[in-house]
């Protein structure tokens, strides 16, 4: 279904156009119609479906079309990290540059003449806010933030808002909003947390499921096996074999991205890091160098595994094995966006093993294992995963089985 068959305004689709969007995704092909007619929506979508579009098309739509008040905020978008904020904002000016759509990104950090924007904003009236839990409290509790006219309410990335503690908060900025507006909420898995949540805010919602928790299939899944003291080398002889033009390494710590990042320099690779210790303005520089493919290798925390838009990732690196399997999905998420392809390979160390296991058991097969080069010397032995499988599970995991002994 191609954008234009959605019966938008012009200046909307001027703004479409001028952003290359032609064919709608799966997600955004069922979400645009059903918020444009009003509905309440639960949508669970993994990240590169296109869902950003999905609501913020019928959105500013629905804004343009109905009558708004121009000194109150008309339409709310929650998110919880900055960057994901940032990254919103930027669709939405795109969208509706040829449009009167007025938006603002409120989150924390920065300096005094920030806040001073986003409190005008908030008092005086602006069309789409968008903001993180944390931040819009701070304004709250001065008092001055006006969304008592509030329109509509969208929750993006609902489930990692929970993860990161922010329950409470979102309740709190809730109930200072109407009663009667539209809701959007986006989740990429549903938990019964999340059930919860949609429970107490949505008024029969349309549920819509694409693709939940399993990541596109072009990606193509590969994993080594390897000591902890392998994992430097092997990577810097991934990173020197073959002309990668776009790299994201997670790691699970601060002090991992630091480390390896000085090593990755000090081999001559084009890689700088992202973490929660850089001020904003370093990152929001770092992450206009990745995207302008001036740098190479970003090597992050899982600060950006969720809702960062950056196109034309080759490979993604998991240095370290993600906690759970769900990071693991957005993590790999982050290459072979749309209709591309692209590569995410796992280092997995002798204690990651079992880690690793309820990994492949989310994704409903094992992943592929790389032969690590001989020249690394030995590396761990399979394991089996815990438990008796049987079946279609046994199958599955033949190759890890132990020989008996003689």
């Amino acid at each position: 279904m191609k954008f234009t068959e959605f019966g938008l305004g012009e200046g909307l689709m001027e703004g479409i156009e001028s952003m290359g969007y032609d064919e709608a995704t799966p997600v955004q092909e069922q979400v645009i119609p059903k918020i444009l007619d009003g509905h309440d929506i639960i949508a669970a979508a993994q990240t590169g479906t296109g869902k950003t579009a999905a609501f913020l098309v019928p959105l500013i739509q629905n804004i343009l079309w109905n009558t708004t008040d121009d000194h109150q905020v008309n339409a709310m978008v929650i998110v919880p990290t900055r960057e994901l904020a940032t990254q919103i904002v930027q669709v939405i000016e795109g969208l509706s540059y040829y449009t009167s759509i007025s938006c603002i990104a409120v989150y924390g950090g920065g300096d005094g003449a920030l806040f001073n924007a986003e409190k005008k904003a908030l008092s005086k009236g602006a069309d789409i806010v968008v903001c993180t839990p944390g931040r819009l409290i701070s304004h709250l509790n001065m008092g001055y933030v006006n969304i008592g006219k509030l329109k509509y309410l969208v929750l993006d990335e609902a489930d990692r808002m929970l993860d990161m503690g922010f329950y409470e908060d979102i309740m709190k900025i809730i109930d200072k909003m109407p009663k009667e507006r539209q809701n959007m909420l986006f989740s990429a898995t549903m938990p019964p947390a999340i059930r919860k949540l949609a429970n107490g805010i949505l008024k029969n919602p349309v549920e819509i499921n694409i693709a939940i928790s399993k990541p596109p299939e072009q990606i193509k899944q590969e994993a080594f096996l390897v000591f902890e003291e392998q994992k430097i080398p092997l990577i810097k002889h991934i990173l020197t074999q073959r002309d990668f033009n776009s790299v994201v390494v997670f790691c699970s710590s601060k002090m991992s991205v630091k480390k390896l990042t000085a090593e990755l320099r000090r081999a001559k690779i084009s890689a700088n890091e992202i973490h929660s210790d850089l001020e904003q303005d370093k990152r929001e520089q770092v992450m206009m160098d990745f995207r302008s493919k001036r740098l190479k290798v970003l090597v992050a925390t899982d600060l950006i595994s969720r809702g960062i838009d950056i196109e034309d990732i080759d490979l993604v690196i998991n240095y370290d094995v993600p906690h759970e399997g769900e990071d693991y999905v957005h993590r790999i998420g982050r290459t072979a966006r749309a209709a591309t392809t692209g590569t995410a390979y796992t280092f997995i160390t002798d204690q990651e093993q079992y880690k690793f296991h309820r990994i492949e058991k989310l994704l409903g097969h094992p992943v592929t294992k790389a032969v690590v080069p001989a020249e690394f010397g030995p590396t761990p032995e399979p394991k089996e995963p815990r438990g008796k499988p049987s079946g279609k599970g046994k199958k599955r995991y033949d190759k890890f089985k132990r020989k008996p002994k003689e």
